[in-house]
């Protein structure tokens, strides 16, 4: 163990981008991550400076509409990374359980393993957990199902683990390589994984899942819509409450059949008419 260690902190002026840019930076690396409503903090026994570096480029390639203020400070190393994990609990979301390898699985459970460098992506945060919700009361065994922004694949290994076959994409190859990897962990196999988004489908699904910031449902909202089969459901997450009527204006089209809301983040299940 070092004597140092480093500590990159970054805060947003718009909170929706908090949980976006802690997925993509989940993906990139750092030993321990943890986030609140506006602010993301990395650490690691190792320089921070390129995660920084990767933000800034990601915000570029969106226009630089996300607005980050950067705090780099370098402490005393206490064995943060073992007291990190002892705070990372499993949590059990209807008949999943999502869990560490430095935990046990869970008998009577459908069982997920995840090895978070943060808890978000391993269900604890309200759009996840609301999207596993929705997934075990929609998804069944043998359905076509797309998850759209993959992220960790937590939400694709759930409907896989109900027996569904499933594509996965995410315009992050990042991403696309922590979704592989967390498939292997949980001995799950994926029908196609790609990078890029779904317009990229092969076909029509029973179940599309999307758990993105609102601006970019907004963007894809006819690749999304094209993709979903004729009666089938379109989940629909990364939805701040005060920014739901943006979504429900665009995808008005569609029969909305249930709401979910877990704090400020709401979760909009559609079917397709």
């Amino acid at each position: 163990m070092n004597d140092k260690y480093y500590e990159l902190t970054m805060t947003f002026k718009e909170e929706e981008f908090v949980d976006f840019i802690a997925d993509f930076v989940a993906n990139i690396g750092g030993d321990g991550l943890e986030f609140g409503d506006d602010h993301i903090i990395i650490r690691s026994e190792n320089d921070l400076t390129y995660i920084q570096e990767a933000v800034n480029s990601l915000v570029g390639t969106l226009g630089g509409t996300i607005e980050i203020a950067y705090k780099m400070e370098e402490k005393e190393n206490q064995d943060w990374v073992n007291s990190y994990q002892n705070s990372v609990q499993p949590i059990e979301v209807g008949t999943f359980y999502i869990y560490p390898s430095w935990n046990e699985a869970k008998e009577g459970k459908i069982n997920i393993k995840i090895d978070p460098t943060l808890a978000f992506g391993s269900g604890h945060h309200g759009t996840t957990f609301a999207c596993l919700e929705a997934i075990e009361a929609h998804v069944q065994k043998g359905q076509r199902v797309l998850d759209v922004g993959c992220g960790s694949g937590i939400l694709g290994l759930a409907a896989r683990k109900l027996g569904a076959k499933v594509d996965l994409c995410d315009t992050d190859p990042i991403s696309v390589d922590s979704c592989e990897q967390n498939f292997a962990l949980n001995g799950e196999e994926y029908e196609e994984l790609w990078e890029g988004s779904a317009n990229r489908a092969k076909g029509e699904y029973d179940v599309v899942i999307a758990n993105i910031i609102v601006d970019v449902l907004k963007f894809i909202v006819h690749e999304l819509t094209e993709a979903t089969r004729k009666e089938g459901i379109l989940i629909l997450s990364g939805i701040l409450d005060k920014k739901e009527s943006q979504v429900t204006e665009v995808y008005a089209n569609l029969t909305l059949i249930e709401r979910k809301q877990k704090d400020e983040w709401v979760t909009l299940v559609y079917k397709k008419n």
